[in-house]
């Protein structure tokens, strides 16, 4: 087939044996060929200022850069590369945020290799392809209710981190990080810190 007439794809994700068997299934596609592979978020964008790939499949989880900031940052470093998210993760929250960020699609890795080669097809000509039920929990979930720095202070709390070791951090006095886990904690309806840190996980809100 013409070069002219192929997508050229970016692969990020940081399991090396899963990004070498997507890379493996999708050369398989007459039309699509697989430029470059990579497994974290700085790379990605690294490789794509020298690749400047059609579509990008972008992971979430990942070493260092996440996905989503990945790809806000691929975007603007290359405007022309589509991002199709490729994850294991489908939390709504995940969804809203990979949108924001400027990606074009979001699909979860158990998809039949043929429906991932669609949806590169797709985001590629300009659409944006998202899973359907992810879809709709992420309609009936409704958007993030939790500011950037309730999200900054429930991700450090995360990891079992007081108040105060949190405050040297975010260059804040122990008493308003505190302030902002009581409303990240009210916001989400959970009973104490803890909770409030699942729930916001399972959500994809941190």
């Amino acid at each position: 087939m013409n070069d002219e007439k192929q997508i050229r794809l970016m692969i990020a994700d940081d399991q090396a044996m899963l990004r070498g068997a997507l890379a493996a299934l999708l050369e398989l596609e007459d039309d699509l060929t697989v430029v470059g592979v990579v497994g974290d978020g700085d790379a990605a964008v690294e490789l794509v200022t020298q690749t400047t790939p059609d579509v990008c499949l972008m992971d979430i989880q990942m070493p260092g850069m996440d996905g989503i900031e990945a790809t806000r940052s691929l975007r603007a470093a290359s405007p022309s590369t589509r991002v199709l998210i490729v994850t294991t993760f489908a939390r709504p929250g995940y969804l809203r945020a990979a949108l924001d960020a400027g990606a074009s699609g979001f699909v979860v890795k158990d998809a039949p290799v043929e429906q991932l080669a669609d949806a590169v097809r797709r985001v590629h000509s300009g659409l944006r392809v998202v899973d359907p039920a992810l879809a709709e929990a992420s309609l009936f979930e409704g958007a993030n209710p939790l500011s950037e720095r309730e999200r900054q202070v429930l991700r450090l709390a995360a990891d079992g981190r007081s108040a105060a070791s949190i405050a040297s951090v975010v260059f804040l006095s122990a008493g308003t990080v505190r302030n902002n886990l009581s409303a990240a904690i009210g916001k989400v309806g959970a009973a104490n810190r803890a909770q409030a840190v699942r729930i916001a996980q399972d959500k994809g809100w941190i």
